[in-house]
């Protein structure tokens, strides 16, 4: 048996490997079942945008074909939508890349990089990977404790990672908040703003993190097609920031890392109105129903800004997912944050939304 402490990068066996939802595939293996409702990784329960599905059919014949590295059309279009020159966009493939692309290009070892204490697990992992120390700021009732992560930020601090609305809470920090947060922050200091649920985010004081990259702020903020665009399986996300910023990513980034397929899904994707409009709307629905039930069953959650609800089963949360799991619903266990009675709950279709409810309804004691 191989010393594998011989070769792998120092602390990278301390490293937690990510675990996604489970997936329903391996769900129908292991319990024979054929009709699962999948409500734990936040996906669009509508399916993909059907211009995104034309488009990424036609494409498919050039396959064999490398992709254009840059994204070029996609960032045209983007820069067009957004209002800002198109060197201070990026593309790779997934937001998730995004964060790899940036501990890559700024963290030295021993940089000390602030994050709020639960949020997307993939912060902390990028940031050991890198050597730097994280530093974890618990969460003030599910929001980013703005004011304690200040406190925390010192002469070693690179890098802050703020996600906003949140994973898992689906909390927001707001404009008045985060313009002072911003402001005071020192000048050798990025704040990265991870804007994955930037479009489900309906409260008038959400901040947009663009705003303060054309103010001149040290901001990047990063999105998705995952979500609004319903598609996660083609892995497309994108950096925004200033130009500075944005080339130093492109220095370590891929040389292809968006396939033809997703590209021509995204850019067809960003045309369809229609469907964004139902995905907004299906999920305001679904939030409703699911609040109301919550309600009725006497279970604290977060109000979300966001596809998913954060809720307090006041049960083992473990055992109520693998109950939940035998009746065909995948949820997302708190446990993974240290939060044992929580689950966060994906907004599905209604149907979905119904069954969930009452399968629940008979796991909880």
């Amino acid at each position: 048996m191989k010393d594998i402490q011989k070769f792998v990068r120092k602390g990278n066996l301390d490293l937690k490997a990510y675990i996604p939802g489970k997936p329903i595939e391996e769900v129908q293996e292991e319990l024979g079942l054929t009709e699962i409702a999948k409500l734990a990784s936040n996906e669009t329960p509508l399916g993909p945008s059907p211009k995104a599905i034309l488009a990424a059919e036609k494409e498919l014949k050039n396959a064999h074909l490398y992709p254009e590295g840059r994204c070029t059309l996609l960032i045209r279009e983007m820069s067009k939508k957004l209002g800002i020159e198109e060197d201070m966009i990026t593309f790779s493939n997934g937001a998730d890349n995004c964060i790899l692309l940036i501990a890559s290009a700024f963290i030295n070892e021993g940089d000390e990089i602030v994050m709020g204490d639960p949020s997307f697990f993939v912060f902390q992992t990028v940031t050991k990977i890198m050597g730097g120390k994280p530093i974890f700021v618990k969460l003030k009732n599910h929001i980013h404790d703005l004011n304690a992560m200040r406190e925390r930020v010192g002469k070693n601090t690179k890098l802050v990672f703020v996600c906003n609305p949140n994973n898992p809470t689906g909390t927001i920090v707001k404009k008045a908040e985060l313009d002072k947060f911003v402001s005071q922050l020192p000048d050798f200091t990025i704040l990265i703003l991870d804007e994955a649920y930037f479009e489900f985010a309906s409260d008038k004081d959400y901040p947009d993190g663009l705003d303060y990259i054309k103010q001149g702020y040290n901001v990047i903020s990063l999105r998705t097609f995952s979500k609004i665009y319903g598609i996660a399986g083609l892995r497309i996300g994108y950096a925004l920031g200033c130009p500075e910023f944005i080339a130093a990513l492109n220095r370590v980034r891929e040389p292809f890392p968006v396939s033809r397929v997703a590209q021509a899904a995204a850019l067809a994707a960003l045309e369809d109105e229609e469907y964004r409009e139902r995905v907004l709307k299906n999920n305001r629905e679904g939030k409703a129903y699911l609040y109301n039930e919550f309600q009725k069953l006497g279970l604290p959650y977060a109000p979300s800004q966001t596809n998913f609800v954060f809720v307090d089963l006041k049960n083992d949360c473990e055992r109520v997912f693998q109950d939940l799991l035998k009746k065909g619903i995948i949820i997302r266990p708190g446990n993974l944050w240290n939060y044992h009675t929580f689950v966060r709950i994906s907004v599905g279709t209604m149907e979905q939304n119904r069954r969930a409810i009452e399968a629940l309804k008979g796991c909880l004691l």
